[in-house]
């Protein structure tokens, strides 16, 4: 069932008066306007009943009649979640994490009448989530239960949203976890073919998890040797070039394309990769690698690139960050960083001693 279907065509004057005849699960609604606001009310299986109960509040409308008791509309959580992840996928590029986040919510609601639901609830849903749960997680499944509510009180099915008022978690985004080289070459060593090619490139450009999955043969320029993110296909949705150095070069160059798709990474029936998470998670496990998220290649690019002396500027455009603030949290720097520090510090200091003593002699 979705929100708009049969009223995209229709003029204003014929959708106040039109039947919007959606069935889901045998259920039949109405759908009306009142001083201009778009109402809906489950009816239930009868098709008759439903067109008896339209013709009412037409009637009831006219005459002046019509109460508004701001009946919500009788819809169940899960039913919310299955309208909300269909809108989802047609419109947001975080479908995958919306996927994510309603899994998650659908646990602790299951079949509540939505409702019914208040922002007390969502509090308790919050500190139960805490308990295992790092606060930038809840807060991606609260805004996804937020917009949920939000969608569904423009299309008249609910009135509050009761997680409006809900203060979000303090975040900690900085992670400093990135991956050794020789934790590197173990987790290649235990991974399929398939996502062994998804971490190379991960690993050698920065690219999140979506632009590696989308991107296509035309998208890769060897004779430039760089990779053209078009705007669409990134967060920021702004396109961008990617350098390629001779290790990705190299392993590119030794796909065999399908011909049933121009993706790069596909499945053997050409089909796109949906989910890599499992298996990464399978490889990481495998290969010993604790406190290791996929995301996390993007933070090891990066330090790797400022290690290889790239200025920040440059390392921004290649990884897409738009603001200073936001790619510190993406470069580490550890105990190796900080020693590396003092040796070349202690060059310098050798260096400029001997000068001194030169000059006084």
């Amino acid at each position: 069932m979705t929100w708009s279907g049969l009223r995209e065509n229709l003029s204003p004057e014929r959708r106040r008066s039109f039947y919007e005849r959606i069935q889901e699960q045998g259920q039949w609604w109405i759908d009306y306007y009142i001083n201009g606001k778009r109402k809906r009310e489950k009816i239930g299986p009868d098709r008759r009943l439903a067109q008896t109960v339209l013709k009412k509040r037409k009637v009831q409308i006219a005459e002046n009649r019509y109460l508004d008791k701001r009946k919500e509309v009788d819809i169940t959580f899960k039913e919310l979640t299955e309208f909300y992840l269909d809108y989802s996928a047609k419109h947001k590029k975080s479908h995958e994490r919306d996927q994510y986040s309603v899994k998650a919510l659908l646990s602790y609601f299951g079949n509540t009448q939505a409702g019914k639901i208040t922002p007390s609830t969502v509090e308790d849903y919050k500190a139960h989530r805490l308990l295992d749960r790092k606060p930038a997680t809840v807060n991606r499944e609260l805004a996804c239960m937020k917009h949920a509510y939000s969608k569904a009180i423009q299309e008249g099915l609910l009135e509050i949203n009761p997680v409006k008022l809900i203060k979000m978690c303090k975040e900690n985004n900085t992670r400093n976890r990135v991956l050794s080289t020789e934790e590197y070459e173990r987790l290649l060593d235990v991974s399929p073919p398939h996502l062994k090619t998804i971490i190379v490139t991960a690993y050698h450009t920065a690219m999140r998890k979506g632009e590696i999955l989308n991107l296509r043969w035309n998208q890769i320029d060897f004779n430039n040797m760089l990779i053209w993110l078009d705007a669409e296909g990134t967060k920021t949705s702004e396109s961008r070039p990617i350098p390629l150095n001779m290790a990705l070069t190299k392993m590119l160059r030794s796909l065999i394309r399908n011909i049933g798709s121009d993706l790069v990474f596909c499945k053997p029936d050409g089909s796109p990769y949906r989910n890599i998470q499992d298996a990464f998670r399978k490889a990481c496990k495998k290969a010993k690698i604790d406190d290791f998220v996929f995301h996390d290649l993007r933070h090891t690019a990066v330090t790797n690139m400022r290690r290889a002396g790239i200025d920040h500027l440059t390392v921004m455009k290649i990884s897409g960050h738009k603001t200073m603030s936001v790619f510190k949290r993406y470069n580490t720097i550890d105990e190796d960083d900080l020693r590396a520090a003092a040796t070349r510090m202690d060059t310098y200091m050798d260096t400029k001693e001997k000068s001194a003593l030169i000059q006084s002699s």
